[in-house]
């Protein structure tokens, strides 16, 4: 990456952790104090989650062509905004409706701004080179679980989850916000673009249902593992401190695994190490399955090395595929099968977890295992033409 990008990358970078700690990592850890103090059940709290994630499926493809026109500022900012909103929703909800409303109003804003905003984003400023700024603002953003977890834990124990929710607003505010609208610059002659843009036609081919149906598979676990890792580490027989000592692995995991992508993998087409990751966390699973909770570490390792680079071929593969134009809104229509599995994940784990405990992570790796598969039918060739 050239020292001209390294500044968008790091104000990406850190906007992105911000908006994935403060929104996407927020029910693993106060999903049980919200639902204890409103007298509810804590699957309440991830069917909002789902709707959540639902929302930011349906505003994908729009997001997407809205940044192919104008670029990324003024859509990231109002990621900053909508999230702010929506925890200080969140804070003061006392009632099930006001707890939906303020988890759709965070959708609105995860739409807006998390990775596949900011890989448009990057894609609109440097076209077909913007694999390595990619890579380069997941290598910083990996750390999201890393920073959010323990950060989300302190303030629940010192100053409840209200204020814990009201605390991460003020940073959407007076550190997200300030950096997505000084630090992206804006596009030149957006407006005229925009006064003669005509809606492209993307053809619903081969390639993009696989795309769609690998990147929904893997989500999917993706979403399953960050709302209920710690708890399904305990059901395999890990001390809650273990769970959560081996939930911190995650993200410097993700972001070793990027260091690789960089260097070593990036020779290669990102099909490679899109295969290479489905199945990480499957061998993750076979370890703590046959060791038991003693290798939570080890799974968290496998499992983060994985979904580090899976988040990076949800950019870079769509890209070397079809290339920089309408890439955005590409990313929008396959993103939205992802974010749509991804929604359900919470709940539906939550409810296998009740019913066969540790036992789902054989769900889990049927579920990456199955995405491994499909991106064998679309072969390296076809990949390159």
């Amino acid at each position: 990456m050239s020292a001209r990008q390294l500044p968008i990358i790091l104000a990406l970078g850190t906007t992105q952790t911000l908006a994935w700690a403060s929104s996407y990592y927020l029910p693993a850890i106060l999903a049980d104090p919200i639902a204890r103090d409103l007298g509810i059940s804590s699957n309440w709290i991830f069917a909002a989650f789902s709707g959540s994630l639902v929302i930011s499926a349906l505003l994908g493809p729009r997001i997407g062509r809205q940044i192919d026109l104008v670029g990324g500022r003024s859509v990231l900012s109002i990621s900053s905004l909508a999230i702010a909103g929506g925890l200080v929703l969140l804070g003061l909800s006392t009632s099930i409706p006001v707890l939906t409303a303020a988890w759709l109003l965070l959708g609105v804003g995860m739409g807006y701004g998390l990775y596949d905003a900011a890989f448009g984003a990057l894609g609109r400023l440097y076209g077909e080179a913007a694999r390595r700024p990619i890579t380069g603002i997941t290598l910083i953003a990996g750390f999201a679980s890393t920073v959010g977890w323990p950060l989300t834990a302190l303030g629940l124990a010192h100053i409840g989850w209200r204020d814990t929710c009201f605390a991460w607003a003020a940073a959407n505010i007076l550190i997200g916000l300030p950096i997505n609208w000084l630090m992206l610059p804006p596009i030149a002659g957006a407006k005229a673009v925009v006064a003669n843009a005509v809606k492209p036609h993307v053809p619903i081919d081969r390639p993009m249902i696989l795309l769609a149906f690998t990147f929904a598979a893997a989500w999917t676990v993706t979403g399953a593992m960050a709302a209920h890792f710690p708890r399904i580490l305990e059901a395999v027989g890990a001390t809650h401190l273990e769970a959560i000592a081996a939930g911190a692995l995650i993200g410097p995991a993700q972001v070793i695994a990027r260091i690789v992508e960089a260097g070593l993998l990036s020779r290669y087409h990102p099909l490679v190490s899109t295969r290479l990751a489905c199945l990480t966390h499957p061998i993750g699973a076979a370890i703590v399955g046959v060791i038991g909770g003693g290798a939570a570490s080890v799974f968290a390792v496998f499992h983060g090395a994985g979904n580090g680079i899976l988040t990076i071929s949800r950019g870079t593969l769509p890209l070397s595929i079809f290339g920089a134009q309408n890439y955005a809104y590409r990313l929008g229509i396959i993103g939205a099968p992802a974010r749509m599995a991804q929604a359900a994940a919470p709940l539906a784990f939550g409810l296998l977890i009740d019913m066969i405990g540790g036992r789902v992570l054989i769900v889990s790796s049927a579920l990456s295992l199955a995405a491994f598969a499909a991106l064998f039918l679309l072969n390296t060739r076809r990949a390159e033409e």
